[in-house]
C-alpha cells in the first residue's frame, strides 16, 4: 500500500507543476489564438511563444497557480498538520516578493495590510466589493496538496479555501477537487458522479450544471476561453472532472486542457493534479518532469512532505 499510496501523492504533486508549466503556452488565448500559434498543438516547453506575457517566465516554469499550493505544503511540512495561520502567513510572505502572474482578486485580498489577522474576514470583504459576485479560480488552483492529507479533507479545503476567497462556488469546488486526490491517493478509488454531486449541492447547486456538461459533454462545451469567465473556478473543476470521464492517460488529458485555450495553465494545473493522483508518478512521460525549472528544488519540497503525509500510515 504504501508505494502505491507515494506513487500517487508525487504523481499529483509534479501533475500540477506540469500542467502549470505547460498550460503556460496557452494561457489566455482563444482557441483560434492556440491553433494559430500552435498549428500542431502544444506538446512540449519548448514550442511555448514567447510573447509579452509568457516570456516573463523561462520554459519549463510553473506560475502562481502552483507557488501557491507550495505555500500550502511548507506549511504542512513545518506543522505536520493543516494550520491555516501558517499556510496564511506563508501566502504573504509569498505575496511581499511580488510574484508574477497573481490574479487580481487574491492581489487584492494579500494587499490588505492587516490581511493575517483576520484572512477570512479580508477575503469576505473583497467578495462583497464585488457584489457576491466574484467566484475565481484561486482557491482551487491549490488545493491539490490538501487532498494529500488524510484527515478532514472537506473541512480542511473549506478553510483554505477562504483565506482568500468566500464565494460558495469557490468552496465547493476546492472540496470536491480535494476529495476526488484524497480518494485517489488513500482509497485507489474514484468518487461516483452521484457522491461529487452531493458534495456540490452542500455548497451551491449552481455547481452542478458544470459538473454534468463536464461528464456528458465535448470539451468545446465548458467555453473555456469564454472571454471574462475564463478565470472561472467551475472551469478548472470541470476540466478535471471531463478528464476523469473523457480521457485514459495522464498525456492525454494534459493536451487535451492545454490545447483548449483559457485559462489553461490552471486548467491543467487542476486537471492534471487529479490525473496524476488517479495514475501516479508512473503515467507521467518523463520530459515533463526533466524538463522542469527549479525541478532539484520542487524535488526537494515533494520528498520531505512525503515523508510527513506517509507518516499518517506510520503513526
Amino acid at each position: 500500500m504504501k508505494d502505491s499510496v507515494k506513487d500517487k501523492i508525487v504523481g499529483c504533486l509534479y501533475g500540477q507543476a506540469v500542467g502549470d508549466a505547460l498550460g503556460l503556452g496557452t494561457e489566455f488565448m482563444s482557441k483560434d489564438e492556440v491553433k494559430r500559434n500552435y498549428p500542431n498543438g502544444l506538446s512540449e516547453y519548448s514550442q511555448i511563444v514567447q510573447d509579452y506575457h509568457r516570456k516573463r517566465w523561462d520554459k519549463g516554469d510553473w506560475t502562481d497557480d502552483t507557488d501557491m499550493m507550495l505555500c500550502i505544503a511548507k506549511a504542512i511540512i513545518k506543522d505536520r498538520c493543516i494550520n491555516p495561520k501558517t499556510i496564511a502567513h506563508n501566502f504573504k510572505q509569498w505575496f511581499k516578493n511580488k510574484p508574477m502572474g497573481i490574479g487580481r482578486h487574491t492581489y487584492n485580498i494579500l494587499a490588505l495590510s492587516d490581511y493575517e489577522s483576520n484572512p477570512e474576514k479580508a477575503a469576505e470583504i473583497i467578495w462583497i466589493l464585488s457584489n457576491k459576485n466574484s467566484a475565481p479560480n484561486g482557491g482551487i488552483m491549490r488545493t491539490s496538496v490538501v487532498g494529500l492529507w488524510n484527515e478532514d479533507v472537506a473541512e480542511n479545503a473549506e478553510r483554505i479555501c477562504k483565506l482568500t476567497h468566500t464565494d460558495t462556488r469557490c468552496i465547493g469546488s476546492c472540496v470536491i477537487i480535494s476529495e476526488l486526490i484524497n480518494h485517489f491517493v488513500w482509497h485507489n478509488m474514484q468518487l461516483s458522479f452521484k457522491e461529487i454531486l452531493e458534495i456540490a449541492d452542500r455548497y451551491d447547486k449552481r455547481i452542478q450544471q458544470y459538473l454534468f456538461l463536464a461528464k456528458d459533454g465535448e470539451l468545446d462545451d465548458l467555453n473555456l476561453d469564454e472571454g471574462a469567465r475564463m478565470g472561472y473556478t467551475l472551469k478548472p473543476l470541470a476540466c478535471a472532472v471531463w478528464c476523469l470521464y473523457h480521457v485514459n492517460s495522464f498525456k492525454g488529458g494534459l493536451l487535451k486542457i492545454v490545447n483548449a485555450g483559457g485559462d489553461a495553465d490552471t486548467n491543467a494545473a487542476v486537471a492534471c493534479a487529479v490525473l496524476g493522483a488517479k495514475y501516479g508518478m508512473s503515467s507521467i512521460p518523463e520530459y515533463y518532469v526533466d524538463n522542469l525549472n527549479q525541478k532539484d528544488v520542487y524535488e526537494c519540497i515533494i520528498s520531505e512532505l512525503t515523508d510527513v503525509l506517509l507518516d499518517q500510515i506510520n503513526g
